[in-house]
C-alpha cells in the first residue's frame, strides 16, 4: 500500500453516491452494482465467573467488585446469539441496539444485560476487525481480475491519522500501571493540556501519523466524507497481520502494546472495478457492493456473519421494523 496524490482515481464513484443524501445506503454504498451484501462486525461479551455484576449506580458495590479483581470471562459473540439471548429477531437488516433492547440507538452508558450475566460490548463503527477483515478480503481477491492493483480508503478524521494546526500534539499514550488511581489517571489525561497559556500561545503544526505531505496533501472526497486515497490490492488485506504494513499504522502505540489495533480502510475497490467495499465510520456493518455471485459467496462463508440485502435498503437504527 502506498500513499496516491491522484485522488481522481475515485471519481467514478462519486457519480453514483446519493448526493445530497437520501437515508439510504446509497448515502455511503454505491448504486448500479447487481447485488449487496451486509457484513456484520462482530460483537462481544463478557461476565464475571462465580458471581453477579454489581447493579449499576452503586458505585461502593463497583468499588468492591474492582478490589476484589474477579476473574472474568469474555467471547466474540454474533449477533444471531445476541438476539437469542434477547429475544429479539435476527434478519438481514436487523440494528444492534434494537437487538439488545436498548431504547437509545447512541447507547446509554449501561452495557446490556442478558438473563445470563453476560455483559455485551457492541460493535465497532468505522472498523472491521483483522481476522474479519481478512476473510472478506480473501472472498473479494476470488471476484476480480485485479486482486493486486486498486485503491483504499481511510477517513481523514480517526485521531491522529493526518497531522494539522493546533495547540497540542495529534495523539499521546499514557500508561499509568495496572493498580493506578482513577484519580491520577485522570490527572495524567488532564496534563497533556495547558489551558491557562493557551490563550497565549499561537497554534503550531502537529504532526499525524502519516507524513506531513500526506497530510497536506489532495483528500479524495465523497459527500459528507473526505479520505486518504492509497494504491493497494485487496490481496493485501487477505492476512489478518496486513496492519504491520499499513501507511498509517502508528508506530508509537506499537511500544505501548496497542500494535493490533489499526483502522481498518474505509472504502476498497479493485482496478477493474468488479465490486466496493464500503465500512463506513458511522456503521456497525460492512457493506459489499457487487455480482449476485460475490454477494453468494460472502453469505455462505460460515466465518462471516453475512446476508445479501436489497438495493436502496435503510439501514438507520430505527429501520429496525422487526424488533421496533
Amino acid at each position: 500500500m502506498e500513499w496516491t496524490a491522484d485522488v481522481a482515481a475515485g471519481d467514478w464513484l462519486r457519480a453514483r453516491i446519493d448526493d445530497p443524501w437520501g437515508g439510504t445506503m446509497h448515502d455511503t454504498v454505491l448504486r448500479g452494482f447487481a447485488a449487496y451484501a451486509r457484513v456484520l462486525h462482530p460483537a462481544s461479551r463478557e461476565r464475571p465467573v462465580g458471581r453477579a455484576w454489581p447493579v449499576e449506580g452503586d458505585a461502593a458495590a463497583w468499588e468492591a467488585f474492582t478490589a476484589d479483581r474477579p476473574e472474568i470471562d469474555g467471547e466474540a459473540v454474533t449477533w444471531a446469539t445476541t438476539a437469542a439471548a434477547f429475544g429479539t429477531v435476527m434478519h438481514p437488516l436487523a440494528q444492534w441496539q434494537r437487538l439488545v433492547r436498548s431504547g437509545d440507538p447512541y447507547g446509554d452508558g449501561i452495557a446490556p444485560r442478558d438473563a445470563d450475566g453476560w455483559r455485551y460490548d457492541a460493535p465497532a463503527d468505522g472498523d472491521l476487525e483483522p481476522e474479519t477483515l481478512a476473510v472478506l478480503a480473501g472472498i473479494l481477491a476470488r471476484h476480480t481480475t485485479t486482486p493486486d492493483d486498486g485503491c483504499l480508503a481511510l477517513w481523514e478524521g480517526w485521531g491522529g491519522i493526518v497531522g494539522g494546526t493546533g495547540y497540542g500534539p495529534s495523539r499521546y499514550a499514557l500508561d499509568a500501571g495496572p493498580d493506578a488511581d482513577p484519580r491520577h489517571e485522570a490527572f495524567l489525561a488532564h496534563s497533556v493540556r495547558d489551558v491557562f497559556n493557551e490563550v497565549f500561545r499561537r497554534p503550531t503544526w502537529q504532526p499525524g501519523i502519516l507524513s506531513d505531505e500526506i497530510s497536506r496533501g489532495p483528500r479524495f472526497a465523497l459527500p459528507q466524507r473526505e479520505y486518504v486515497l492509497f494504491r493497494g490490492g485487496v490481496s493485501e488485506l487477505a492476512d489478518p497481520a496486513w496492519g504491520r504494513n499499513a501507511p498509517w499504522r502508528d508506530p508509537e502505540r506499537g511500544l505501548h502494546g496497542f500494535d493490533r489495533f489499526v483502522h481498518s480502510p474505509n472504502l476498497v475497490w479493485p482496478a477493474d472495478r468488479a465490486w466496493v467495499m464500503a465500512t463506513d465510520i458511522d456503521l456497525n456493518a460492512t457493506i459489499v457492493a457487487g455480482t449476485a455471485e460475490l454477494v453468494d459467496a460472502i453469505a455462505a462463508d460460515s466465518r462471516l456473519e453475512a446476508a445479501r440485502i436489497p438495493a436502496g435498503a435503510v439501514i438507520g437504527w430505527t429501520s429496525d421494523e422487526v424488533n421496533a
